[in-house]
């Protein structure tokens, strides 16, 4: 009898992601940018931590400690990862609709590539520069508004910064292998939310003990802490590749959801966006190496794990 928990874990966590965009939109009428991203972050750090004494994870302790260069790149990545990347998407959601902002969290999977690409010398092949290309007309798109006239790229521009600081919080937190990636996201969520929020402070943020507090933290319990549970139970279901797949929906429930929980209005220029970004997401995700592997390691407190074992150098061919 086949098994169809994995389905159910990797569709619940794209909801659960993808949902958290439009409601934070919500929460940024109360809680300012910078504190919102702090409190999100302490938020998911208390979920996985509550479900990892729940026995959630199975993750096996080690003994290993990180050594200098690990430390470094794992500070590199709270740098932009835990603290930049949601600071500047809370920023750039705070000036654009939920439904356009859902829609350029496609291009962290092309950001992370591109720095792979540009930086770490990993292959990517006509796929990926195919949806580089619809993936970026997309998000022109999304910055155009007919009927102001003038592009706008403000608003857009901070998620775009975001997916970037995404991009590379990927890339260095595939070279921390001495510790777990559920040790790493702890770490990163802590750090960062403590952080973000003292900034949003230090910045005058009042941060008001009542219900969009409590909105807030269940948020990030929930949208990205859950979440990242729901979706480390498909990987191991599924693998990698397919649930990478299945989750690349994310973005497009959060466009759907802005529509009916913001009651926002699409207008002309967004359907073409929708749509180029729907098949810039299809290319990403069917795009396989021809050799077997378990693919590397790519993990955030917001949604994305893969496994970080996979370090062996190799050249990579790309299967048409």
């Amino acid at each position: 009898m086949q098994d169809n928990r994995p389905l159910f874990y990797v569709l619940a966590s794209a909801a659960l992601y993808g949902l958290s965009m439009p409601l934070s939109k919500i929460l940024l009428a109360d809680v300012s940018p910078v504190a919102l991203a702090g409190l999100l972050y302490i938020g998911s750090f208390l979920g996985l931590t509550m479900l990892g004494f729940l026995g959630a994870f199975g993750e096996k302790r080690n003994a290993k400690k990180l050594d200098l260069k690990e430390t470094m790149w794992l500070a590199g990545a709270i740098l932009f990862g835990g603290i930049l990347g949601p600071i500047f998407l809370m920023l750039g959601l705070s000036q654009i609709s939920g439904f356009s902002a859902s829609l350029l969290l496609n291009l962290e999977g092309i950001a992370t590539a591109l720095i792979a690409s540009a930086v770490f010398r990993e292959f990517t092949g006509k796929r990926f520069w195919l949806a580089l290309l619809c993936m970026t007309s997309a998000g022109i798109l999304v910055s155009w508004s007919f009927s102001e006239g003038p592009v706008s790229f403000i608003g857009p521009g901070y998620v775009v910064l975001a997916m970037v600081f995404w991009g590379l919080d990927n890339n260095f937190t595939r070279k921390v292998t001495s510790i777990g990636p559920i040790s790493i996201a702890r770490a990163k969520c802590l750090f960062a939310g403590l952080i973000n929020l003292g900034i949003g402070l230090l910045l005058g943020s009042r941060i008001e003990t009542d219900s969009s507090l409590v909105y807030a933290i269940l948020l990030g319990t929930f949208g990205y802490g859950v979440s990242l549970v729901f979706f480390i139970r498909a990987l191991r279901g599924w693998g990698s590749a397919r649930t990478g797949a299945f989750f690349s929906l994310a973005p497009f429930i959060g466009a759907m959801g802005s529509i009916v929980i913001l009651r926002e209005n699409i207008s002309g220029n967004l359907m073409p966006a929708f749509m180029l970004m729907a098949a810039g997401a299809w290319l990403i995700a069917s795009e396989k190496h021809i050799h077997a592997h378990y693919h590397g390691g790519v993990l955030h407190a917001h949604e994305h794990y893969h496994d970080i074992e996979h370090e062996h150098d190799h050249e990579a061919k790309i299967k048409k």
